[in-house]
């Protein structure tokens, strides 16, 4: 119990803003669905639809970390 509760008192998220957190949720949500149905895709041996929803997810990956830099740097 102590280990957890002294985890809590080090993290400070009272500078996060409201923005940059749903800004973060939703593109979370968006690359991490992609890249599930993207090895699903790979399971079921549907190649060709993993390797674009694969590229959907980098290329939301890299849209949320020039969105973040844009805005909220």
């Amino acid at each position: 119990m102590r280990g957890i509760l002294a985890l809590s008192e080090l993290t400070d998220v009272s500078g996060v803003s409201a923005g940059l957190f749903i800004v973060g949720i939703v593109f979370i949500l968006l690359v991490g669905g992609l890249l599930s149905v993207g090895v699903l895709r790979f399971f079921q041996q549907r190649k060709r639809q993993g390797f674009l929803y694969m590229a959907g997810s980098v290329v939301s990956f890299v849209v949320m970390v020039l969105v973040v830099n844009r805005w909220f740097a």
